[in-house]
């Protein structure tokens, strides 16, 4: 008896389903680009518990007729791909008809739709299993007339309610809801001229009118600060033609930018070409810092290919290093053309020059010689300046008057010898009063304190100073992590409440997905003595912050930056401790970025705090912070 069977068609679909359909945010790629293909020039998507109980997209599109809607269902069933020879010039969304049928098998799916020349519209039911390629059961399919607009209303109910596992498995629904919204502007920025909507439990997130342009497309997405940050990109060339806009290098950000790749209006994913457009940005950003970019690449259909992927997010250019070399040279030519990099500064010529020596300088004008200091050795600042000799200074050598003697250390001091040469004072008499007898004997007099070592700043990476055992190294960033770690640790661990208001409320522009994130780590955020509440889509509002943090509004703002990307990274809830210190870690590393220390005043100042550390040692993470280098180690190197 044969071992092999033939999978069922449901379980088939199933299995098949997994690569299509991952989570509910793929759902809503996969509806939204037919939407697109269906010409429509509205797009409204609405959203229940995170796609869990409800994902509906309404367009008013082309439609479907009754046979049509039906077969959609179908594996592979499509309208764009007759023959082999098709698959070269791709230049739609969906075309190999996976995604209605594997959205079909793990959810219960309701299809209205009508064409513009029909009376009424047709209704499908399709529960799980079907588009089994003929082989499905009848009774998962039910079809009917119902009066409907024109165009399609997908209606996707209970996802993976057959597949608990898959269901097991999904985030919560701040987790899936951030995953929607953002692939949400990867269909929105590829058609300005479409109206797009998204609604989630009764609150709409994004309203999206049809765009005069891709900037004001942007504008609507991103927000004013991302729409007037950008410079526009263009290049074209024979083999790929290049637009879009790149971000201002001073608007480039610790946390996660806006970074798009779109290829023939199509939307994917490549670390290669953003290696590009990382290049371009050196020397105009720092190295710790990420750009925004919106760049759109035109190709001949026949050279990409767009199905390496099931979910078709990521692409193969047939000349990928020449598009490399294109896309780099774009970009660092926008860059220059903008005046982003060092420029001459034309005030300059009104400031005053230093003369430059040519090499016949000594000819014309004679030697040229160092000047050296000039002594006077007659100069005596005890001297009386009436008398020239013998007076104090301030007594204008006048003589010490005669009732002074009984004073000790006149008349008394004088005749017992006490400050006399003899006995090792440190005056003598003369006519008209006392001087000093001897500059080295008056100094012997007070106690020299040592000097504080000398601090070198070495090439702004290392602090360098003698030790007891040698030279003492330190690194300058990681030093500036340690104190950054227990100062931030000490204000969080307070937490239970907020310690300082805001005298005025801070508004934050973060974007709709940043929102999403300060609204699922709430109660985190209020453990540790944050008061931020969200204030409509695509803003925050900073009420308060723990006691020892600043709340003038430009300090606020980057705090806020940083906490987008710290959030991104922490699990909602948890232990107050641990969030604390995960989070005053991730404080500590974005302060210590670019920090630097200008001379041996800032190195000191640095030193004295690190010093005072409980450990001053190794960073949060256990790297080293200080290394001595001892006389022996040297040695070997003579």
């Amino acid at each position: 008896m044969s071992k092999l069977q033939i999978l069922p068609a449901q379980l088939a679909n199933m299995i098949a389903a997994g690569e299509v359909v991952q989570r509910p945010a793929s759902v809503v790629k996969e509806l939204l680009e037919n939407a697109v293909d269906a010409g429509a020039t509205d797009v409204k998507v609405v959203v229940l518990d995170a796609g869990r109980t409800l994902i509906q997209v309404i367009d008013n599109g082309s439609g479907m007729s009754a046979a049509d809607a039906v077969l959609c269902f179908e594996r592979h069933a499509t309208s764009k791909i007759a023959a082999a020879e098709d698959l070269a010039a791709i230049s739609s969304y969906g075309f190999r008809g996976e995604a209605l049928a594997s959205i079909a098998a793990v959810s219960e799916v309701t299809l209205r739709t009508r064409r513009a020349a029909d009376e009424t519209a047709t209704q499908v039911v399709v529960g799980g299993g079907a588009g089994s390629g003929g082989q499905g059961s009848a009774s998962n399919v039910r079809t009917s007339s119902v009066a409907a607009p024109v165009g399609s209303n997908f209606a996707v109910r209970n996802l993976f309610y057959n597949t608990p596992a898959r269901r097991k498995f999904l985030k919560s629904d701040n987790v899936e809801l951030k995953h929607i919204v953002e692939e949400f502007p990867r269909v929105a920025l590829t058609r300005p001229d479409i109206g797009f909507s998204l609604r989630s439990n009764d609150r709409d997130l994004y309203v999206l009118k049809p765009a005069k342009s891709l900037k004001f497309r942007i504008l609507d997405l991103m927000g004013s600060n991302v729409a007037q940050d950008v410079v526009d990109l263009s290049a074209d060339t024979t083999t790929v033609k290049i637009s879009g806009f790149l971000g201002r290098p001073q608007s480039a950000r610790k946390t996660v930018a806006n970074q798009y790749f779109f290829v023939n209006g199509r939307y994917f994913g490549s670390g290669y070409l953003r290696k590009a457009v990382l290049k371009g940005y050196e020397g105009f950003v720092a190295p710790d810092v990420q750009p925004s970019w919106f760049i759109w690449l035109d190709v001949a259909p026949g050279s990409v290919d767009v199905n390496i992927s099931p979910t078709k997010s990521e692409v193969k250019f047939e000349d990928e290093n020449v598009i490399f070399q294109i896309l780099y040279a774009c970009v660092k030519e926008t860059l220059g053309r903008n005046a982003f990099g060092d420029g001459i500064d034309f005030d300059a010529a009104s400031s005053v020059q230093m003369p430059v020596l040519g090499r016949n300088f000594e000819a014309i004008h004679g030697p040229v010689s160092a000047p050296g200091p000039e002594v006077d050795a007659e100069y005596d600042p005890f001297a009386s300046a009436g008398q020239g000799g013998d007076g104090m200074p301030g007594w204008g050598g006048e003589p010490i008057p005669s009732e002074w003697g009984s004073e000790p250390w006149a008349g008394g001091a004088r005749q017992s010898g006490e400050f006399g040469p003899g006995a090792g004072g440190g005056f003598s008499a003369g006519q008209g009063g006392y001087r000093p007898a001897s500059r080295e004997r008056a100094d012997a007099l007070f106690d020299k304190y040592p000097e504080a070592p000398k601090l070198l700043v070495l090439k702004g990476k290392y602090i360098i100073s003698q030790a007891a055992s040698g030279l003492m190294a330190v690194n300058i960033r990681r030093a500036a992590e340690r104190v950054a770690y227990e100062k931030a640790l000490k204000v969080l661990s307070r937490g239970g409440h907020v310690s300082q208001k805001a005298l005025f409320p801070v508004p934050v522009q973060v974007g709709v997905q940043a929102r999403l994130l300060f609204e699922e780590q709430a109660r985190t955020l209020a453990s540790l003595g944050f008061d931020i509440s969200p204030f409509g889509n695509d803003t925050v509002v900073v009420n308060g912050v723990p006691e020892g943090l600043s709340c003038e509004p430009g300090k606020v703002e980057q705090m806020v930056q940083d906490m987008v990307l710290i959030l991104s990274d922490s699990p909602a809830g948890g232990m107050q401790d641990t969030v604390a210190a995960v989070t005053a870690a991730k404080f500590a590393t974005l302060e210590s970025i670019g920090f630097s220390v200008s001379g041996p005043t800032d190195a000191q100042a640095l030193l004295d705090s690190l010093f005072s550390c409980e450990n001053a040692e190794l960073t949060p993470s256990g790297r080293r912070i200080i290394s001595i280098i001892s006389i022996e180690e040297l040695d070997k190197k003579f």
